[in-house]
């Protein structure tokens, strides 16, 4: 078979379908394929050999965006085989077989009917094969070959990631890189120009140029200033076909931005500057602000203000304020108009943050004259201390002098100044003051453990202005005085054991008292004197504000006492000094040999029985659940339902218990077996007693005189038939009683009376696994031998 293509499109592929017609007429216009052959041999065994294969492919190639009215010729197929008498049948399969690409099945002429598009699909694999049209067999095996799409230029390039922002420093040199911008073209590279691309600048001169090959951006400008210009809009074109004529061209926009570089020193606008601050003006407040201009932005333009000279460097002080970038000037000192009338000041502003590459710009820092006048204003009173310190003593009687204010007009009339007390709180009601001479008193009597300290507010006006006010704070101590006697710290639980000795410490008490060390630091422990000699305890103070409870005779009992009683005098050395008498609560216990305490008169009978309190909740827990167990198992009992089958002979009300051994089922005379031989015995059909069944049975009732004769078997048979007729089971059951024991069995008696006179072969020893609970089982049946112990 063949390939002849018609689709010769540049003057490579002329050469090459020259070339392909030259060796097709070599081949009469034919590549050839051999059919599979059999060659007979006169006098020997037909011989199969192997087919050769025929099939030469070059690629076939198919313009892509066709758009002619006829479908586009691919190429021809043509097989060996062929003697065009239409007796060859060519089949074309796989990609776009029958959809995309038709084959004439006689002729092997392969035609696209569809317009392609390379960037979609770039080639398509198909197989080839002919066939005999009267057989249906195949003449070639098959074979697969190509379908290249061919380029055309029809894709502009593209700018992917644009439009871009970017930004470059302002001052940068010439030719400084700004950005690389990349344009794509989906056209076939390795095909002609159609996908090479050169790149080119629309607008944006003379500022900035572009490299046609690489599209790298550069500064075309010395020295280019942000302060002059800062935004750029640059329009990059990127054409294909080499950027000759004809080609498609795509573009995008590149906005560039100029960074700020440290290229402006700061300059104030003005060489003086004057500034009014009223005397008045409080201390720490901003008096005025001033500021120098800096073209620059950013870090750039931040600067820092300093006072370098003059008379008012001491009184004024000046900082920057970073979000305005401005100095802010403030008031160290107070002002007094009487004293100073002006102040000058030189002002220094400068960047922090210097370039170097600019340093011949500068310097970058600028220097300013400010003149502070001060204005005289009419001020309030001024007092003597910035605040006050005073005490008196507690229980100080009502108008008791605590202490004295002082205030004066600063201006130059020296006005009269009336003082008074805001009482805005409940502590300035507390205290009154003189309005003429500032004396504060007392208005109330002061308990110094209730509360030790009161701040107040004192207030002075002129009389002349009474709206001028000034204030003072004013800080009160109370004075201690001995007025609380001494105290036991806390209440102790003092416990002597029944095995004590004489002068032994049991306990060691402290005291405290509510004034403080100045009145009653040293306390005196005693006895009371006035009570009678105590012959079980005594006290022994140690002289560091603490006693000693000690023992006076050996051994206690609780029987005889659990609880003593001792009265302490407990007094302090303040002026005057007070007392105060307690009395400790002794308990009587039973301790260990080491001290420590075994059991008190409270928890003698829980400690003797070997019970702890949770251990008696425990055991009562316990009785209660039983008691409930109990409760619920009778009334269960009583409120068990009746059974549905109720019966004389049920066997489950009929249990004979007996101790005596029969004599086996030979035995007749132990006892009467009539009633088994007498199939007369058995009661009537018996149904259940809940349900009612719908169709009766086939034989109910017997005569009495037909039971008598009837023979055993036959009447189990004629039970056995009524049971199995019955529809009304399941599972409408009928109780059956055959009273009948039947012939002894060949088998034997299943008993397990005589088992013990016989071997088992059973094996009983896993019994002995089975744990503690199984292990007198496993004793009678297995090997184990019994533990012994001694």
């Amino acid at each position: 078979m063949r390939i002849t293509s018609t689709s010769c499109i540049c003057p490579v592929l002329v050469c090459l379908c020259f070339v392909q017609r030259c060796c097709g007429a070599a081949h009469h216009g034919s590549i050839k394929v051999t059919r599979n052959q059999t060659k007979h041999i006169e006098g020997e065994t037909e011989v199969h050999h192997r087919p050769k294969r025929g099939w030469v492919w070059n690629q076939f190639f198919v313009l892509e965006e066709h758009m002619g009215p006829d479908p586009q010729y691919v190429g021809k197929l043509h097989s060996n085989s062929d003697k065009g008498d239409g007796s060859v049948k060519y089949i074309l399969t796989g990609e776009g077989a029958g959809t995309i690409f038709i084959i004439d099945d006689t002729t092997g002429d392969i035609h696209s009917t569809k317009s392609l598009d390379r960037e979609q699909k770039t080639h398509y694999v198909l197989h080839a094969q002919a066939i005999d049209r009267r057989t249906n067999k195949p003449l070639e095996p098959e074979s697969e070959f190509i379908i290249k799409v061919q380029d055309i230029n029809d894709n502009a390039p593209k700018f992917t990631d644009g439009p871009y922002i970017v930004t470059v420093p302002e001052m940068s040199e010439m030719g400084t890189s700004v950005l690389q911008v990349t344009a794509t073209d989906a056209d076939d590279p390795t095909y002609g120009n159609s996908a090479r691309v050169v790149y080119s600048i629309l607008q944006g001169q003379p500022y900035f140029s572009v490299d046609p090959k690489t599209g790298v951006i550069r500064t075309a400008l010395h020295n280019m200033d942000r302060e002059a210009r800062e935004h750029y809009s640059v329009v990059i074109q990127a054409k294909d076909m080499a950027g000759q004529v004809g080609g498609l061209s795509g573009s995008t926009t590149v906005n560039i931005t100029l960074t700020d570089v440290n290229d402006n020193p700061p300059r104030f606008p003005q060489k003086h500057y004057q500034l009014y601050v009223p005397e008045s003006a409080q201390v720490g407040s901003a008096v005025g602000k001033i500021k120098a201009n800096d073209a620059d932005t950013g870090s750039n333009a931040d600067m820092k203000y300093t006072i370098i000279n003059g008379d008012g460097a001491g009184v004024f002080s000046i900082s920057t304020d970073k979000e305005t970038r401005e100095g802010i000037l403030s008031l160290k000192k107070p002002l007094n108009y009487e004293k100073k009338k002006s102040y000058t000041l030189n002002i220094e502003g400068a960047n922090t943050h210097l370039d170097f590459r600019f340093s011949h710009l500068g310097p970058f820092k600028d220097v300013t004259m400010l003149k502070v006048i001060v204005g005289d204003v009419d001020e309030p009173p001024l007092f003597t201390m910035p605040s006050y310190v005073m005490e008196v003593y507690e229980n100080a009687k009502i108008g008791t002098p605590v202490g004295t204010v002082t205030a004066h007009d600063p201006d130059a009339a020296n006005s009269l100044v009336r003082y008074f007390i805001d009482h805005n709180t409940e502590e300035d009601r507390y205290f009154t003051i003189d309005a003429s001479t500032g004396t504060i008193k007392t208005a109330r009597i002061f308990d110094r453990e209730e509360t030790p300290w009161y701040n107040i507010t004192v207030a002075a006006s002129e009389i002349d202005n009474p709206e001028l006010v000034s204030h003072v704070p004013v800080g009160v101590r109370i004075l201690d005085v001995n007025d609380n006697p001494p105290e036991l710290a806390r209440d102790y639980d003092v416990v002597v054991c029944e095995n004590s000795k004489p002068g032994q410490v049991i306990q060691t008490i402290t005291a405290t008292d509510k004034d403080n060390s100045a009145n009653g630091a040293r306390f005196h422990f005693s006895l009371d004197e006035g009570l009678t000699l105590n012959p079980n305890f005594t006290l022994r103070n140690n002289e560091d504000n603490t006693a000693s409870i000690l023992t006076r005779r050996r051994r206690y009992s609780r029987t005889t006492q659990d609880t003593y009683y001792l009265p302490v005098l407990i007094s302090d050395g303040g002026v005057p000094p007070l007392s105060s008498s307690s009395t400790l609560t002794i308990r009587v216990c039973a301790c260990e040999r080491d001290g420590r305490v075994r059991t008190c008169h409270a928890e003698a009978f829980l400690s003797s029985a070997g019970l702890s309190t949770g251990a008696l909740i425990a055991i009562l827990l316990c009785i209660v659940i039983l008691l409930a167990i109990v409760v619920l198992f009778i009334t269960l009992r009583r409120s068990k339902k009746e059974p549905l089958i109720i019966s004389e002979e049920d066997v489950r009300e009929n249990v004979v218990t007996y101790d005596d051994e029969g004599g086996g089922e030979e035995d007749t005379e132990a006892f009467d077996i009539t009633a088994l031989r007498n199939p007369s015995a058995a009661e009537e059909l018996k149904y259940r007693r809940d349900v009612r069944p719908e169709v009766k049975p086939l034989s109910r009732h017997h005569p009495s005189s037909s039971l008598d004769s009837i023979d055993v078997q036959e009447f189990l048979n004629q039970r056995l038939a009524e049971a199995d007729l019955d529809p009304s089971v399941p599972p409408y059951d009928s109780l059956q009683t055959y009273a009948y024991e039947g012939h002894r069995s060949e088998a034997g008696s299943i008993s397990s009376l005589d088992s013990a006179t016989t071997h088992s072969d059973q094996d009983y020893n896993y019994l002995g696994d089975w744990g503690p609970e199984f292990k007198k089982l496993a004793e009678l049946y297995g090997e184990i031998e019994p533990e012994r112990t001694t």
